[in-house]
């Protein structure tokens, strides 16, 4: 703050610290991150920050803003400005405006307040109303058209909603409704969707406002198949079984959202939002045990067999569905491989089985996966057990080359 207070000063801009920052404080909230509004250009303020203070710079000159990230702390700078909106969901055309513009173009009364930097300007600057609303605990849009202009702002109303335990004013909730109606949310790319459904799910409590969501048809809006589901979405949500001490974590969150649509509509899921890699694979692994529910209870005796069928799964995904099942066995078993069966291994190596007389190749990976099994399954107990059982193995694999 005092770095840049003292390039304000000797840029002649005038800074100011404004959003969430402003918000957290007022509500006695830790402030991790800062978020500056410049009257002026804030990406060569962020240049001249990095020059000073060291760090990493990220800018974005199309609109104005740059992050610099400097000793775990992110700060965002914002050139002041104006938006206009040409089509409902597009990116906005940006002038350069004064903060009361900027705070005007803002996304509700709550993140539409600034402090100026300078000590001896300290009022707050609140032109719409986002201190009152903050002691009234309710979230409020600037404009009747906000939702429709940007409509991931209805994501992030239920998430300042549900964190805050805050209630949504009246007209704002209608023009939520009308907004959705409109198919306002079609016209959103899946990658702008995605970052505010990761951003739920980095919330303290995700399954609150994906519930709340659910509810008001966003997640219907954001895609068809999760509005076939969302009463099956939402039963899974609330029946996220996590034992004492134990919290959800984001994968289990995100895998209760996908868990009770079919293979093909988690397909059409993964491709609006554009999942990629683990997420992806984490969503199709969690229907995959779904799906295997039936194998995953007759096998829930048998630690090999439920390993053959899990192995190949991601774990994250397994422990996942272990707490949003409603069949106890099921559950147990599932959380008894992920959290002991998954790391079981055979004891002897496979080094110590080529001393033993294997022939290098898949000899050895046959006899491992035996020995895997026994173990699993308590028939060789001991490292000597493991080593009875390979003699044998090898006994017969060599009187078969024989015959």
């Amino acid at each position: 703050m005092e770095a840049v207070l003292q390039l304000s000063r000797d840029t002649g801009l005038p800074v100011y610290l404004v959003g969430g920052p402003v918000r957290d404080a007022l509500l006695g909230a830790a402030v991790l991150d800062l978020d500056f509004s410049v009257e002026g250009d804030a990406v060569e303020l962020a240049r001249r920050i990095v020059e000073r203070m060291g760090g990493r710079l990220t800018t974005h000159s199309r609109f104005g803003t740059a992050t610099v990230v400097s000793d775990g702390t992110r700060i965002d700078l914002v050139t002041a400005r104006r938006e206009t909106y040409s089509k409902p969901g597009q990116l906005p055309r940006i002038t350069p405006g004064s903060i009361a513009d900027d705070l005007a173009r803002r996304d509700f009364s709550i993140n539409a307040m600034a402090l100026p930097l300078s000590p001896e300007d300290g009022r707050l600057i609140d032109p719409l109303g986002g201190l009152d609303d903050l002691n009234a605990g309710i979230v409020r849009t600037l404009h009747p058209r906000s939702f429709a202009d940007d409509p991931t702002r209805m994501l992030r109303a239920v998430r300042y909603e549900q964190r805050f335990g805050f209630h949504m004013e009246g007209s704002t909730l209608t023009q939520m409704t009308v907004a959705v109606a409109d198919g306002h949310m079609d016209a959103v790319s899946g990658d702008r969707w995605r970052h505010e459904l990761e951003r739920i799910l980095d919330e303290a409590y995700p399954g609150h406002p994906l519930l709340r969501a659910a509810e008001l048809g966003l997640l219907a809006g954001i895609h068809p198949s999760l509005g076939k589901a969302s009463a099956r979405e939402a039963a899974a949500l609330r029946k996220m079984a996590v034992p004492p001490g134990e919290s959800p974590q984001a994968d289990d969150w995100l895998a209760a959202l996908f868990a009770p649509l079919t293979a093909s509509e988690a397909e059409n899921v993964i491709q609006r939002l554009r999942l990629s890699g683990r997420k992806a694979t984490l969503v199709r692994d969690t229907i995959a045990v779904r799906e295997s529910e039936p194998k995953i209870r007759a096998a829930s005796g048998r630690p090999s067999e439920l390993a053959g069928i899990l192995a190949a799964l991601e774990p994250a995904a397994v422990s996942a569905y272990a707490k949003l099942t409603g069949d106890p066995v099921v559950s147990a078993a599932l959380r008894r491989y992920a959290d002991e069966w998954r790391y079981v291994r055979p004891r002897l190596s496979g080094e110590t089985l080529l001393e033993m007389g294997a022939t290098q190749g898949p000899e050895v990976g046959e006899i491992m996966s035996r020995l895997l099994t026994a173990r699993l399954d308590g028939e060789a107990a001991t490292e000597e057990d493991e080593m009875a059982l390979a003699r044998e193995l090898l006994a017969r694999s060599k009187a078969n080359l024989t015959k």
